[in-house]
């Protein structure tokens, strides 16, 4: 077989087919056209999902007529001024857009500079190159792609439903417009309006605050920390959700390098180690990371569609963000998210009770009387304890009033009230001592009268004692016991008395989890979070109103006391406006 140059038309198809890969992938590459041309507003309408019909209009520096024959020619691009790809500072840069659209599609570009007369026009069907002519439009550009991949019918088949490549075509326009505040953004698809944003005004974070909190909803803008970390020339800034506002998939995360969207492994686990200690393992953060680094430091070019990056020092990004995040969430200390109030507010239901006539003894037999009269009179308050209590707005998770169920522990606050889940509480606490104990140099042990053997089988015994020595510095002190069981000598003081057995036998099942796929650090930590578990008070334990009130003011002055170990909520706060809400008061 002989050699030989293939045709344009052909070669075109072919980079088409990494370019273009679905009607998002083409909404992407115009919509970054039109950022690096200075729009100031963006619209965006489509048909079909897409592939009936795309328009992007912009109102950006436009082209002369000279600029829009060389835009529709591969690598043609106006954004590489020094020919240097190890300094790009636009979005695009690689000059394959245009042409890989026009060579599957039906593609017409109008398009006026400042100053001109006229606008002009240009059409490109299936790769084929037709006449310039003068057209009618204000300053800026309007791109229309008609019939998508009719060049290439192949592609067609593999295109989802209408409606999941609209939602594809929505979230890569979300995630645009959310790395340019400054820039309006319009999508329209089969005539309805789904998007209207306008520019964003302001000073600092606001305008990226007001776009986030458009885009993904007040909840978020409410229940959001903010990031602000700066090393050597990098900086990392944004905003990320509490613990307690989660979500079952990561499709929440959005991140950003050089105002670029991009979706990277290194950056997503780096949030996930963030967050380790917060969230049980099906869960995920909301987050919006905006990371700025020098252009020498990062490839963009790693693959035609630009979503993918590489670092030249990923440790470096990786510690930047694991650190900034944790720092974050424990300035927010022992704030939930709003989100928690809501929900317990919808939980509520008015309930209409029969109301009788009874004679006033007969209330001591109707149901549940005997029990909240017990219920009270667990955690009286007497009057030398009223008098020595400062007034509730002195803090803010309130003063200890009551235990429910010796479970639920009752604060009166400034303007409502909150109640704890005392075992959830006490279970970060706890664990935030163990690990400041561990930072410090080791956990305090403590001797069991009677070492306490227990059976575990071969390979769970095997696994468990591969971990003596992390177990050790973590306070539990283990030994070999016959093949298939594990003899406790000590354990870690801060649990008090524990049930050895269970712990262990937690303990093994989290270490067969984990395996090797965390650091050491990490599985100490991974461990802490079941030891302090088995160390923390348990529901239906009765707890004085001396010791209600010293959990509260130690969840106060403890980071991440508004969330356990497993990103539930550890309170619930209900303002003296909920209350009356509830009541029909307003």
């Amino acid at each position: 077989m002989t050699i030989r140059r293939l045709p344009e038309a052909l070669v075109n198809q072919i980079a088409a087919g990494e370019v273009i890969e679905r009607p998002a992938s083409a909404v992407k590459e115009l919509v970054e056209n039109a950022i690096d041309a200075g729009a100031s507003r963006i619209e965006i309408a489509i048909e079909g999902g897409g592939a009936r019909r795309i328009v992007v209009s912009d109102d950006g520096t436009g082209m002369s007529a000279d600029e829009l024959r060389l835009a529709i020619e591969r690598h043609a691009t106006s954004k590489l001024p020094q020919d240097d790809l190890t300094d790009i500072r636009s979005l695009g840069f690689r000059g394959e857009a245009l042409p890989s659209i026009g060579a599957v599609s039906r593609l017409t570009l109008t398009s006026r500079k400042p100053g001109a007369s006229e606008a002009w026009s240009l059409a490109v069907e299936g790769g084929r190159l037709g006449a310039l002519a003068p057209a009618s439009l204000p300053q800026g550009t309007r791109i229309e792609v008609a019939d998508l991949f009719f060049a290439t019918p192949a592609r067609l088949k593999f295109l989802k439903s209408e409606q999941t490549e609209q939602a594809q075509i929505a979230d890569t326009v979300k995630r645009l417009a959310m790395a340019r505040p400054e820039i309006g953004f319009s999508f329209k698809a089969e005539q309805r309006k789904l998007l209207d944003l306008m520019p964003e005004r302001g000073e600092g974070r606001t305008p990226r605050l007001a776009r986030l909190s458009a885009l993904l909803g007040t909840e978020f803008g409410e229940n959001a920390c903010a990031i602000d970390a700066t090393r050597e020339e990098t900086k990392l800034y944004g905003f990320a959700g509490l613990p307690t506002l989660n979500r079952g998939t990561a499709q929440f995360q959005f991140l950003f390098v050089n105002s670029r969207p991009v979706r990277d492994r290194l950056l997503q686990g780096a949030i996930r180690a963030a967050y380790q200690d917060f969230l049980a393992r099906d869960r995920h953060p909301m987050v919006a990371l905006f990371l700025e680094i020098p252009a020498a430091l990062v490839d963009v070019n790693v693959h035609p569609a630009k979503a993918e990056v590489r670092f030249r020092d990923s440790g470096f990004v990786r510690g930047l963000i694991v650190g900034a995040l944790r720092h974050a969430l424990a300035e927010a200390g022992h704030r939930a998210s709003t989100s928690v109030a809501g929900a317990a507010m919808g939980a509520f239901r008015p309930q209409v009770l029969p109301m009788r006539p009874r004679r006033p003894e007969a209330f001591a037999t109707l149901p549940g009387f005997a029990e909240a009269t017990r219920m009270a009179e667990a955690v009286p308050v007497t009057d030398a304890e009223a008098e020595a209590e400062p007034e509730a707005q002195s803090y803010p998770l309130g003063l200890a009033r009551a235990q429910i169920h010796g479970t639920y522990i009752v604060g009166e606050t400034e303007d409502g009230f909150v109640l704890v889940d005392q075992h959830a509480a006490h279970e970060r606490l706890v664990y935030e001592r163990m690990k400041a104990a561990l930072a410090s140099g080791g956990v305090m042990r403590q001797i069991l009268l009677i070492p306490e053997v227990v059976p575990l089988g071969l390979e769970a015994a095997r696994q468990i004692l591969a971990r003596q020595s992390e177990l050790e510095a973590l306070g539990l002190l283990i030994e070999g016991f016959g093949p298939d069981a594990v003899l406790v000598r000590e354990t870690p003081a801060l649990l008090g008395a524990c049930d050895a057995g269970a712990l262990l036998r937690d303990l093994t099942d989290d270490i067969a989890e984990i395996g090797q796929t965390l650091s050491l650090a990490d599985r100490l930590e991974a461990v802490c979070s079941t030891m302090a578990c088995h160390g923390s008070v348990r529901a239906g334990r009765r707890l004085s109103i001396t010791e209600m009130n010293a959990l509260l003011r130690e969840m106060e002055a403890t980071p991440y006391s508004g969330q356990c170990n497993h990103g539930r909520p550890t309170y619930v706060a209900l303002k003296k406006s909920d209350i009356e809400t509830l009541f029909g008061r307003r």
